[in-house]
């Protein structure tokens, strides 16, 4: 099995610099062009599948490879971003005047920290692997997985075998990442964004 990776576009909390998590955020117009950009280098792969997230940031972007290869989109909730609980929606600076204690912790690296009223990395890692796992159980010979930039490097993590407090990826908006999954789990590539121009370039947090 060939899965192409896919990190939704860039959105308005990305732009503003203020954690998503699990709340929505529409796409930028930067976005959505991001997401044009990757139905073009996808368009003419046979796939099988394409999976997303939910949130409507993923499932919006995983719609436009979807229109370009005439495709429905199937959703799986445990692609969802990590549940940022209390951080949700505030920018850091917000986040480290009114829960600093909860910051530092955050900032420790501890992957059983589980940020209050939200989620640890290390239910993350869970729920993301038993996501990739169910998408190999089905057979499918190539899909398309669109999530976000945490719940992809954890299914990573995970499945790599990664300690869980270690962080080695950082995905950007609208790029692609390639894994083959025969008998072993394998990263092809990582974070691709040859098909992004130079201006549709964007970064962005959770």
């Amino acid at each position: 099995m060939k899965l192409f990776c896919v990190r939704h576009g860039e959105t308005f909390y990305n732009l503003s610099g203020r954690i998503q998590g699990q709340s929505d955020s529409e796409l930028s117009p930067l976005g959505q062009r991001q997401c044009q950009a990757v139905a073009e280098a996808l368009g003419t792969l046979a796939l099988d599948a394409i999976i997303a997230s939910p949130l409507h940031r993923a499932l919006d972007s995983a719609q436009c490879v979807a229109d370009k290869l005439n495709m429905s989109v199937q959703v799986d909730p445990r692609l969802m971003e990590i549940d940022a609980g209390i951080f949700q929606g505030l920018c850091w600076d917000e986040i480290d005047r009114q829960f600093p204690a909860e910051a530092a912790r955050w900032r420790s690296q501890d992957p059983d920290y589980r940020i209050p009223e939200g989620e640890s990395r290390r239910d993350l890692m869970n729920r993301a692997r038993d996501a990739f796992c169910a998408i190999r159980e089905a057979g499918y010979r190539q899909a398309v997985v669109v999530a976000h930039g945490g719940s992809l490097s954890a299914a990573f993590k995970a499945l790599l075998e990664i300690p869980a407090g270690r962080n080695p990826f950082s995905l950007d908006n609208g790029s692609i990442s390639t894994v083959v999954w025969e008998k072993d789990f394998r990263l092809l590539s990582l974070n691709e964004r040859g098909h992004l121009r130079d201006d549709l370039s964007g970064g962005g947090d959770l």
